[in-house]
């Protein structure tokens, strides 16, 4: 009879400890590493590479058809999830949208006070980014349903009026139905940037009119021997890079200007610690590193005024271009190309 009466109160005391109303958590509570292909994630799985609001503009976009949403901050991608999307009946439209309200508290008023933690409003009628189930298909009533912790650090980053777009094969463009690491869209307005690819005899394309003004950061192919210059989430410019031997390290590395340089000459790089390379923060990048990357000298020169401290450059060996799949990145001296 004692065991009974102890069994009984400690259920008691659990229940007045998570009340019915208590919220759910859904997928994995970490950051998978970053040199995780987003092919790779399982449902409830998800990358976060890091962020930083003063790096520029963010814009996310959905792949209905990848079940998949990227997440971008000025050209850069630093984060991706498995979502679930709209069922049959109750499908995500797709287009273009922005933030229209966030709610880190959210209930729905549709679905008998279900909860919706760190919803972001895209629609007046019910369609919304925020945390929820993740069977690994389509089975929200609308919404894009992500991992909770994800949810958390996107509404973290997020500010109103952000842009999203959702894609869907048949519907949207390629580029914006299977994303890559460098941006396809304008930040601003949704619309795809467009394939810009450098003619056969062109090293290297310079438009800084394109933003003339706004944040620096870099994204470069070492699949594609391609580096990709943003700044305000726009490209201004792009170059042909080839190697030295040894060749680039493998996976992803992401890198940051320090303080300390001074005018007309490379600045000081220090990596970032990344998931997966969290052992890499704050190692200098040394000069036998850079001297390993070769890049168009008259790029360097136009270049080189807006490597400020805090600018970042992420190095992928996955291909960017649109002819091919993927994205790694490296670091910069002035050396003609040896092409």
């Amino acid at each position: 009879m004692r065991r009974l009466l102890l069994v009984s109160a400690l259920l008691v005391l659990f229940a007045q400890a998570v009340p019915s109303h208590a919220v759910p958590t859904w997928g994995a509570k970490q950051s998978s590493p970053a040199d995780t292909s987003p092919s790779e994630l399982k449902p409830g799985e998800w990358v976060w590479g890091g962020d930083n609001k003063a790096m520029g503009p963010m814009a996310v976009i959905v792949s209905l058809t990848e079940q998949r949403a990227y997440v971008y901050r000025n050209g850069i991608l630093i984060a991706f999830t498995s979502v679930s999307t709209g069922k049959p009946g109750h499908e995500t439209p797709t287009g273009v949208f922005t933030i229209l309200q966030k709610d880190k508290d959210h209930r729905s008023s549709k679905y008998n006070n279900a909860p919706m933690p760190y919803q972001e409003r895209l629609t007046w009628d019910g369609i919304a980014l925020h945390a929820g189930g993740l069977p690994g298909y389509p089975e929200s009533h609308g919404c894009v349903h992500m991992p909770s912790e994800f949810a958390r650090l996107l509404f973290d980053s997020s500010t109103l009026s952000m842009t999203v777009v959702i894609s869907e094969e048949g519907k949207s463009p390629d580029g914006l139905v299977h994303p890559v690491a460098a941006s396809p869209i304008n930040p601003m307005t949704g619309a795809e940037l467009g394939n810009l690819a450098l003619a056969g005899g062109e090293q290297f394309r310079w438009q800084p009119e394109l933003a003339p003004t706004g944040p620096v950061s870099m994204v470069m192919s070492t699949a594609d021997q391609r580096l990709f210059v943003y700044r305000n989430g726009l490209e201004i410019g792009r170059s042909r890079i080839a190697f030295r031997e040894p060749g680039p390290t493998p996976g992803t590395h992401a890198y940051m200007v320090a303080a300390g340089g001074a005018p007309g000459v490379m600045p000081p790089w220090v990596r970032i610690g990344i998931p997966g390379n969290e052992h890499e923060a704050g190692l200098p990048v040394t000069s036998t590193d850079m001297a390993r990357l070769v890049v168009p000298p008259q790029f360097v020169e136009v270049m080189l005024p807006l490597l400020v401290p805090g600018t970042v450059l992420v190095e992928t060996d996955e291909h960017v271009l649109p002819t091919t799949t993927g994205a790694t990145l490296q670091v910069i001296n002035a050396d003609p190309p040896e092409l």
